[in-house]
């Protein structure tokens, strides 16, 4: 009764854990969104400044680059940011691009620590009403059920073995 009851109660908290995963995503994407649109800023101004001098983006780093101590640092930074850039754009096409669901199966595009840590901090959970928060509430059910009926049978085998050797030892 008590293994039911935890098992249960498990699977209904990985459901509800779960079910909220569909709103973490959209909040993410929105953040994901604001970035690359501050960096399509940045990389967009640096790209017409190189353009203004009739140079490319790598030749204008490397020229930037030799501009001593500072122009080095700026140049290093402005590569970093550029590949930021790629980086984030292409997290944000895949992840628009997938249904809700499909997004749980990919976390690792949810990797930016900064984003993903903003978005975390600000994150009002949802109630599961959309037919993809439902699907992942039922399936952390199913999860967490069989994790913690699983955990239940074996701390019960532990006291049963433990019982039978006291009987044996009696």
């Amino acid at each position: 009764m008590i293994a039911r009851m935890a098992s249960l109660l498990g699977g209904a908290g990985a459901g509800v854990g779960l079910s909220q995963f569909p709103a973490y995503a959209q909040a993410y994407l929105q953040r994901l969104g604001g970035h690359v649109d501050a960096l399509r800023r940045t990389v967009a101004e640096f790209d017409a400044d190189a353009a203004a001098l009739g140079l490319e983006r790598n030749a204008a780093l490397v020229q930037l680059a030799q501009g001593g101590d500072m122009g080095a640092a700026r140049a290093e930074t402005m590569a970093a940011t550029i590949d930021r850039y790629g980086r984030l754009s292409s997290d944000l096409r895949e992840l628009s691009a997938m249904a809700p669901v499909e997004r749980a199966l990919h976390l690792g595009r949810f990797a930016e620590s900064e984003i993903a840590s903003a978005t975390l901090q600000a994150f009002e959970p949802a109630m599961p009403v959309s037919l993809d928060a439902m699907m992942l509430a039922a399936v952390g059910v199913l999860l967490g059920s069989g994790l913690t009926w699983g955990l239940m049978a074996g701390v019960r085998r532990l006291f049963a073995r433990s019982a039978r050797r006291r009987d044996r030892l009696a």
